[in-house]
């Protein structure tokens, strides 16, 4: 049996100890920088609102929904709906990196019964309008996001809604018994 011989050259004066602080600087280095990854996070969503806040078109309300009009609808003399209105919309809801999280062409949603900003953003808008809402954290899920979703604790939440319609609670009640009595006259089960 024959065993290969490696020559071992001794090893240079210092040359171990640089090797060692070489590799706590490189450690160092990653720490900080997963450490500084970290301490950021929370102020993306701040940074998104806070940059889209000087777009020219951008209007930012008192509570920090930003919005852009896309289209007026109705314009100043058409009326918006109220917290307790059913609007008919169709939005496609984004994160800033541009993934969809939703999507709906015609949806009847009760306005008091949505995340906050988006509540605010549709009693902004008229029959017929186009709206960008950009909601920030605070007005959205802020840390309790939806399980399962790709929204995360700490979004910013951007929509696209158009306003195709809305009634008031009242109109839907009376819509709906019509409904039934129309039914019950054609002897048509509920």
């Amino acid at each position: 049996m024959s065993v290969t011989a490696v020559p071992l050259h001794p090893i240079a004066k210092g040359s171990l100890s640089r090797m060692w602080i070489g590799v706590a600087a490189v450690a160092l280095a990653a720490g900080g920088l997963a450490w500084a990854g970290v301490q950021s996070l929370p102020l993306e969503g701040a940074a998104f609102m806070e940059k889209n806040a000087g777009a020219a078109d951008v209007i930012t309300t008192q509570s920090g929904l930003q919005y852009r009009i896309i289209n007026e609808g109705e314009g100043a003399a058409g009326a918006s709906p109220g917290p307790s209105d059913v609007a008919l919309v169709s939005y496609k809801g984004t994160l800033t990196d541009g993934t969809v999280f939703d999507e709906n062409e015609q949806v009847p949603m009760e306005v008091g019964r949505v995340v906050p900003g988006f509540a605010e953003g549709l009693q902004l808008m008229k029959k017929g309008s186009e709206y960008t809402l950009f909601i920030p954290p605070e007005l959205a899920y802020g840390d309790n996001a939806p399980e399962g979703s790709e929204i995360k604790d700490g979004s910013v939440l951007i929509f696209n809604v158009k306003m195709l319609d809305f009634r008031s609670q009242e109109e839907i009640m009376q819509m709906q018994q019509q409904l039934q009595q129309m039914q019950q006259e054609q002897g048509v089960p509920k």
